[in-house]
């Protein structure tokens, strides 16, 4: 059996260290190696017992002033180990600093409330601009409520927004459960998203294909002007940078907008317009077989 290592050393902390930063410390390190982000782990799990058990006497002032006088050997044994059950770490590290660590020993007496599951629908403009939505949905005993909720910038089908608290009541001083909100983005006529990026289609003229020029192409953020190459191929792609979806995470983080050109092809030409063709077609084929010979 390994040497029994030190309370404050498994910890991390001075042994004159306050409340707060005991509890940080243990904070820290329940985050670290809890079984709920650690499955499988034994090291983890004995690293969170480890410090669990530190946290229960170091947390108690007439526990620590015992250790620190006699020891880790002369304590009473009266300390507790907590397990917790598998769940939502913010929930469990909610339950762990709740009040004094002395009231662990009656948690199971408490009953958190059950988490609410719902979707919502929102258009493809919303999710790229945020906004605000009113909701109504129904909880388990059958009552209706409505929400207002904040629809983040940038969110994407699939992505869920958590609102804390707005679940369904805790019992004997348990936490109130979440409400999950699963979004799904509706689509938008002429625009294609993947991720933070759009694509888009343009229509150019085939003289613009031929000798270049520029062409309005339709943005999220309004129109722009796109410069378009003299000799651009059908199925080129052009650029656009910065006219994407803003990113959730950093506001000033764009993705891009990229354009596929598709050459109209001239209809209903008159014989003027059919003769020039055919001139060009000459020229061409001349250049053409020039080269090659």
């Amino acid at each position: 059996m390994g040497a029994v290592r030190d309370y404050y050393e498994i910890l991390g902390v001075d042994r004159s260290a306050d409340e707060q930063t005991i509890k940080r410390a243990y904070r820290k390190l329940a985050k670290k190696y809890h079984p709920d982000t650690n499955k499988g782990n034994a090291h983890a799990e004995a690293k969170f017992k480890e410090a669990t058990e530190a946290y229960a006497v170091l947390s108690d002032p007439e526990k620590r002033k015992e250790y620190d006088q006699f020891g880790r050997e002369n304590l009473d044994g009266n300390y507790r180990e907590y397990h917790f059950k598998e769940g939502d770490l913010d929930e469990i590290l909610k339950n762990i600093f709740d009040g004094s660590f002395s009231d662990f020993g009656r948690h199971h007496s408490r009953e958190n409330g059950a988490n609410l599951y719902a979707e919502i629908d929102i258009s493809f403009d919303e999710a790229v601009f945020g906004c605000e939505k009113l909701i109504y949905f129904t909880e388990a005993d059958g009552s209706r409520k409505s929400l207002k909720v904040k629809i983040p910038a940038g969110i994407d089908t699939g992505k869920t927004i958590r609102l804390r608290g707005k679940g369904m009541r805790g019992r004997a001083g348990g936490y109130d459960g979440d409400l999950l909100l699963k979004v799904k983005v509706g689509m938008k006529a002429g625009f294609e998203r993947k991720e933070m990026d759009v694509y888009t289609k343009a229509m150019i003229p085939f003289t613009t294909a031929v000798l270049g020029g520029e062409v309005v192409v339709p943005t999220l953020y309004g129109k722009v002007l796109c410069t378009i190459r003299p000799g651009t191929q059908s199925g080129t792609k052009v650029r656009l940078r910065g006219k994407g979806i803003v990113s959730m995470n950093h506001s000033n983080v764009y993705g891009d907008q990229y354009v596929t050109v598709e050459i109209e092809v001239p209809k209903n030409l008159n014989a003027q317009a059919k003769e020039k063709l055919k001139e060009y077609e000459a020229v061409l084929y001349h250049k053409t077989n020039g080269h090659v010979a």
